[in-house]
């Protein structure tokens, strides 16, 4: 499989704003680690070798284990989170499959037990720039080094 199209090169502004989003999340409060699962988990379902491959070494740098990530995509079957994380993905989840059944007040209002209005904000916008990062890669054929 070659790659389709080089957006960063095609597109530099374009490419430019993504990275604008990526500089933002790196100024919020949300734990680097748990970005790095929100990104781990979103590229899981939705099946993007490039990200999943950068964001697990991007995890273990920052000192997450090898148990953890391996178990990501069956978090609810572990108790390697804490309920917070679980609450995270969660949400996680629930956004990058959206059109199953949207995000459910329940879910929404477990993360918020854990998280005040401003970090629920940084999860939903970390989820949702993790996601368009998962489609740039897939649509064009990104593929890890």
């Amino acid at each position: 499989m070659t790659e389709r199209i080089v957006i960063a090169t095609e597109l530099p502004a374009a490419y430019q704003a993504m990275f604008g989003l990526e500089k933002y999340l790196g100024t919020t409060s949300i734990s680097k680690s748990l970005k790095e699962l929100i990104k781990i988990r979103a590229s899981q379902i939705n099946g993007c070798a490039f990200c999943i491959n950068m964001h697990t070494k991007d995890a273990r740098e920052l000192g997450e284990t090898e148990q953890r990530i391996y178990a990501l995509s069956a978090w609810r079957d572990t108790r390697y989170f804490t309920e917070a994380e679980r609450a995270v993905l969660a949400l996680t989840e629930a956004v990058t499959l959206i059109t199953k059944e949207h995000v459910p007040d329940a879910i929404y209002e477990d993360v918020a037990r854990y998280f005040d209005s401003k970090q629920v904000g940084e999860i939903i916008m970390a989820i949702v720039t993790i996601n368009a990062w998962n489609r740039i890669a897939i649509s064009t054929n990104m593929m890890p080094e």
